[in-house]
């Protein structure tokens, strides 16, 4: 299978939510609420692309366990 842009910003994105809730356990630290503000709109654009991303994952790695 061949990855195109989409499935690149797909792992960005689980990449960088999985660095955030890394940081939000260890150190109770939201780098996207730092940087974007607390629940601010683009912090949700943020909070919702990841998710998007996720289930995007999910369904390309059911893709590729048929393959």
């Amino acid at each position: 299978m061949k990855i195109n842009i989409l499935d690149w910003v797909a792992i960005v994105l689980v990449i960088v939510g999985g660095l955030n809730w890394g940081l939000v356990g260890a150190f109770n630290f939201d780098l996207v609420a730092f940087i974007f503000g607390a629940m601010s709109m683009l912090s949700k654009i943020v909070y919702v692309l990841v998710g998007l991303a996720a289930l995007y994952m999910i369904y390309i790695s059911t893709k590729l366990m048929k393959e």
